[in-house]
């Protein structure tokens, strides 16, 4: 055992073995202090753009969209595709305010129905029944006195 080691030292004092060892370590510990220093710069980096995007998300609005008669009115008329200045349907009432499903009430012909307005831009007009099978539009129309023989006849 000690002759291999007398072996190895024999051929670590060659001034050739020195001096392809001594550029060995130095490109390994080279390629590691660029990997440290790509590291740390991404980090940086990355960091300063999660602080960016939270400043971002801190600047804007907490509250929530509400659904005023004028922005009903425009979904409405864009949905139909009827002229904004004289819309043939007109929003008559904001009947639930929410934001995620509102309900309104419009008319046209004199004839009132019971529409929808989803997420603050998809208009749907028609039967919206709930998870257990019940009729939503029967109950608001009976709420709100609207004639259902008028409904199911439609634009006429």
């Amino acid at each position: 055992m000690s002759n291999k080691i007398r072996f190895i030292i024999k051929k670590l004092t060659n001034p050739r073995v020195r001096r392809r060892l001594r550029i060995a370590v130095t490109l390994f510990f080279s390629v590691i202090l660029l990997g440290i220093l790509f590291k740390a710069v991404y980090d940086i980096g990355y960091f300063d753009a999660q602080s960016l995007k939270n400043e971002q998300n801190a600047e804007l609005p907490n509250i929530k969209p509400v659904l005023t008669m004028e922005s009903a009115q425009h979904i409405v008329s864009g949905a139909l595709t009827e002229d904004a200045n004289n819309p043939q349907t007109i929003v008559d009432q904001i009947v639930n305010n929410n934001h995620r499903l509102a309900t309104i009430i419009i008319e046209k012909n004199k004839i009132k129905r019971v529409a929808w307005i989803i997420d603050q831009r998809i208009f749907f007009s028609g039967e919206l029944f709930n998870d257990e099978g019940y009729n939503l539009n029967k109950g608001i129309e009976q709420q709100y006195n609207i004639d259902r023989d008028n409904f199911n006849r439609g634009d006429q």
